[in-house]
C-alpha cells in the first residue's frame, strides 16, 4: 500500500525531493465511463481509473537553462524519487532549452488544491441510458440500425512548482457519436454531440435526425467532381478551423513557414481574412465550453512551453470581425517576435454570423447546392496556403431550390480554411458541436454553419 496516495501529496513530495534549480509537477487523476452499442443493442460498458505524473526539472547554467521532462503512469510513493531523479538527470544532460523562461510565479493558489480528485462513473449515464434504449426500439421499428459509443472522462489536474504555484483544474469531457445505417448498409448517417455531463443530450432527437437523413438518401444522385455551392454544418466547420488554430503559431508565421506569413518576413496580423464580421475566439470561461484557466504543458513545442506552466489564460480573439488579431504565442516566442503573449486555450468559438439554423439555410437555398454531414481523414497538403485534403462521410445530400432531393456520392475535397473564410457568403447561428475528425483531441467547440459558393470537390470517393 502506498504511503502517499492523494494527488496533492504526491505533488508536494515530488517538490520536496528536488535537487535542481526548478521543478514543475503535474499530477493528472483520470476516470472514465463508456457505453458502446451495435445493431440497436448495447455491447460493452466500462469504468477506468488512472494517474499520470509529469515532472519537469530545470537546471541553470552559464549558457542558459536546460530542462528535462519525464512522465509515468500509476505512480506511487515508491516511484516518486526515481521519477524526479530521472527528470533531473535528463535536465543535467541536456543542452540549454531554447524556450527557457523563469518559471511562472505569483499566481494565487486554487481553492480545493488539497481536496480529493473529482471522479466520474456509470451513474453519469443514469438518464441517458434509458433514453438510448428507447431510441433503439424506435430505430428497430423504423428499419434502421444504430451504432456508436458514449464516453465520459473527468480529469483532475494538480500543478505545483518550486516557485510556489499550487493550481488545480477539474475537466469533464463527454462525447456521443451515433451512426444509423440501413439494413443493407448502403446508406449511413452520423450525428455527434459534446457534453459535460450527458444531461443535455437527447438520443431520440438525434435518432430522428438520422432517420430523416437515411430517407433523403433513398434516392441516389451521382455527381462528378467540381466546385459546388456547399453548406458546411458546424461539425465540419469545427474540424477545419481547429486545424487552422493548430497551424497559427506565431514563430512559424514570423519565420515564413505558414499561411499567416507575408513575403519577405512578418505576419498577416491585422489583415482582413473574411468579408463577414466573423470572430474566432477562445475563452477558458465560455459557458458550456469551460477549460483550464491556466497553461498545462506536459511538453514543449511550437504552441506551448513547459516553462509557461501555470500562466493564467484570458479570453483571446484570434480573428476579430474578420481581421487576423492574434497568433498562438508563448512567452519565449513573444520575446523573439515582439508579439503579445497568447497561449493556446482548449476551446474554440466562431461567432458573428446570422440567426439562421442549418435547416433554415437549406430552405433559403436557390438553385442547386450540396449539404454535408461531416469531414474525415483531413490531412495537410501545403502549409504555405494551409491547403487541406480529406473526404466527406456519412451523408452528402443534394439541395434544389430549398429542398433536399436525394443523397449524393462522397467526394475528396481540397480546400484551405483560410480561403473558405474569405469566400463564405453566409454564416448561420453558432451552436456547440462535436468535431468528427478531431474529436479525440479537441471537443470544446461552438461553430455556425457556413455557405461556401464554390467548395472544391476535387474527385469522387467510393466511401459510404
Amino acid at each position: 500500500m502506498s504511503r502517499v496516495s492523494k494527488p496533492h501529496e504526491i505533488v508536494e513530495r515530488a517538490l520536496e525531493l528536488s535537487t535542481t534549480d526548478g521543478l514543475v509537477v503535474i499530477a493528472d487523476e483520470q476516470s472514465s465511463a463508456n457505453l458502446r452499442w451495435a445493431g440497436n443493442a448495447l455491447t460493452t460498458n466500462g469504468v477506468t481509473r488512472g494517474r499520470t505524473l509529469t515532472v519537469v526539472a530545470t537546471v541553470d547554467g552559464a549558457k542558459g537553462t536546460a530542462s528535462g521532462v519525464v512522465s509515468r503512469s500509476a505512480v506511487t510513493t515508491e516511484d516518486l524519487e526515481p521519477l524526479v531523479r530521472a527528470a533531473e538527470a535528463a535536465a543535467r544532460g541536456a543542452d540549454p532549452a531554447e524556450d527557457a523562461q523563469p518559471l511562472v510565479s505569483g499566481v494565487p493558489s486554487s481553492p480545493g488544491f488539497t481536496d480529493a480528485p473529482a471522479e466520474t462513473g456509470s451513474e453519469v449515464f443514469a438518464g441517458f441510458a434509458p433514453a438510448l434504449g428507447d431510441a433503439f426500439a424506435r430505430a428497430r421499428a423504423g428499419g434502421r440500425e444504430l451504432y456508436g459509443f458514449a464516453n465520459h472522462e473527468l480529469t483532475s489536474t494538480y500543478l505545483g512548482t518550486s516557485t510556489g504555484l499550487r493550481l488545480r483544474h477539474d475537466q469533464p469531457n463527454g462525447t456521443l457519436e451515433l451512426n444509423a445505417k440501413s439494413p443493407d448498409r448502403a446508406r449511413s448517417a452520423w450525428a455527434g454531440r459534446a457534453t459535460r455531463d450527458f444531461r443535455d443530450v437527447d438520443p431520440a432527437a438525434m435518432d430522428a435526425e438520422l432517420a430523416q437523413r437515411l430517407r433523403w438518401a433513398e434516392r441516389r444522385v451521382e455527381l462528378p467532381a467540381g466546385r459546388y455551392e456547399t453548406l458546411l454544418p458546424p461539425a465540419a466547420v469545427a474540424d477545419l478551423l481547429i486545424y487552422q488554430l493548430w497551424s497559427s503559431t506565431a514563430r512559424d508565421a514570423v519565420e515564413g513557414r505558414t499561411v499567416f506569413s507575408t513575403p519577405g518576413g512578418g505576419t498577416r496580423l491585422g489583415e482582413k481574412l473574411a468579408p463577414l464580421p466573423l470572430t474566432l475566439r477562445s475563452d477558458p470561461h465560455a459557458p458550456g465550453l469551460e477549460s483550464a484557466p491556466f497553461v498545462i504543458a506536459h511538453s514543449s513545442g511550437d504552441s506551448g512551453s513547459v516553462f509557461d506552466n501555470g500562466l493564467p489564460l484570458a479570453p483571446t480573439d484570434w480573428v476579430r470581425e474578420g481581421r487576423l488579431e492574434r497568433l498562438t504565442t508563448t512567452r519565449h516566442t513573444a520575446d523573439l517576435t515582439g508579439l503579445p503573449v497568447a497561449p493556446a486555450i482548449d476551446n474554440l468559438l466562431l461567432e458573428g454570423g446570422g440567426e439562421r439554423s442549418l435547416e433554415e439555410m437549406v430552405a433559403a437555398t436557390t438553385g442547386r447546392a450540396l449539404l454535408l454531414t461531416c469531414l474525415w481523414y483531413i490531412r495537410e497538403v501545403d502549409p504555405a496556403t494551409l491547403l487541406l485534403t480529406g473526404l466527406t462521410r456519412d451523408g452528402v445530400y443534394l439541395v434544389e431550390d430549398g429542398e433536399v432531393v436525394g443523397g449524393v456520392n462522397n467526394f475528396r475535397f481540397n480546400e484551405s480554411p483560410v480561403d473558405l473564410l474569405s469566400r463564405a457568403s453566409e454564416a448561420g447561428r453558432t451552436e456547440r458541436t462535436l468535431p468528427r475528425e478531431w474529436g479525440d483531441w479537441f471537443t470544446r467547440a461552438a461553430m455556425p454553419p457556413l455557405r461556401i459558393p464554390d467548395f472544391n470537390m476535387s474527385s469522387v470517393s467510393p466511401g459510404v
